[in-house]
């Protein structure tokens, strides 16, 4: 039951359609001892954020965040926390988490069906289904024994690389820091002339990485022709990791087996766009987040930082903790 004096302000930002009421009603659930408000109304947003020592949600405008006398801790439900004012928030001593790690799971299950995909050619199986064709086809490989290089090593690289495990594959991937090691069998850092070379003898490219000075346009031309041809890519990151029209290229050319895409640049993706046409592009229109455990997971990172808080009396060393 909402309260004119909140613990915890929810504020109304749904996540990948999912709406905020479901976080809210989570959060009392994990919480039983706390006042958990849900700020439907711009109005109740000023209002209980003016007082609340801990609100979360996915951006907090700084003429709410001018108002909050007592804020200790913003818990934002994304991972991503560049649209947030850090140095205000910094400078006001307010604490900062995001949602970091709550995608592995899904995401790398997306990944792992496309590859699968790819390597058993089920589009083709899809295709005859729907024209009633019962005529046998033959898969384009098998898994075992490949290749596959992941870019990015965080939670979400992690989680593909543990569930590459079981299908004797070798794993290559690639992360700023080479040095700290990974779960894959190899381990490169983000050197352009270190990348090609894996390239060379990848099968399968995996994008997990965030977009940086360093990843943005890493994937161009050469990437691209330094792959063998029955290799896949596969984008989860973000699109601009990738060089749009290098890629299109590539496919136009058969430079490449195909691509599996859930980002794009352009994004959305224009209707009269080329990526539209190819048979061996799959495309999902940025939904590999999707999942119906999202505010569940995004709820116990909040939790257990209220409860480290409750035991340490301040919001310091929190999981997740940005600022």
């Amino acid at each position: 039951m909402d309260t004119d004096t909140p613990d915890i302000v929810v504020l109304d930002h749904p996540a990948h359609g999912i709406p905020a009421t479901e976080y809210a009603r989570v959060l009392r659930n994990r919480l039983p001892n706390y006042n958990v408000s849900l700020a439907k109304t711009k109005a109740k947003e000023r209002t209980f954020v003016a007082d609340a020592p801990v609100v979360t949600g996915h951006h907090l405008e700084e003429e709410t965040l001018s108002r909050a006398s007592d804020l200790h801790l913003f818990a934002c439900t994304a991972a991503g926390v560049n649209h947030l004012p850090l140095e205000t928030f910094a400078d006001r001593g307010i604490a900062v988490t995001n949602a970091s790690g709550v995608h592995g799971p899904n995401i790398a299950e997306h990944v792992l069906g496309w590859i699968l995909m790819f390597t058993r050619r089920l589009d083709e199986g899809l295709r005859r289904q729907r024209r009633r064709e019962w005529r046998r086809f033959q898969s384009f490989t098998e898994l075992a024994g490949s290749t596959v290089t992941i870019v990015g090593l965080g939670t979400i690289g992690e989680a593909i690389v543990r569930r590459l495990d079981g299908f004797d594959v070798h794993t290559i991937g690639v992360r700023h820091t080479p040095s700290k090691g990974g779960l894959t069998d190899e381990v490169i850092g983000y050197d352009r002339n270190a990348i090609r070379a894996a390239l060379t003898r990848t099968d399968v490219l995996v994008l997990a990485c965030p977009l940086t000075d360093t990843t943005r346009g890493l994937i161009g031309q050469n990437e691209l022709h330094a792959l063998p041809v029955d290799a896949v890519m596969i984008n989860i990151s973000r699109g601009a990791v990738v060089d749009t029209d290098a890629l299109v290229t590539a496919l136009q050319q058969n430079r490449i087996h195909g691509a599996a895409l859930d980002v794009t640049e352009p994004e959305p993706l224009p209707e009269d766009h080329p990526l539209w046409g190819f048979e061996n592009v799959f495309l999902t229109p940025h939904t590999s987040g999707h999942t119906p455990a999202y505010w569940n997971r995004v709820a116990d990172i909040l939790a257990e930082n209220i409860e480290r808080a409750e035991n340490t009396g301040e919001y310091r060393e929190l999981k997740n903790q940005i600022v």
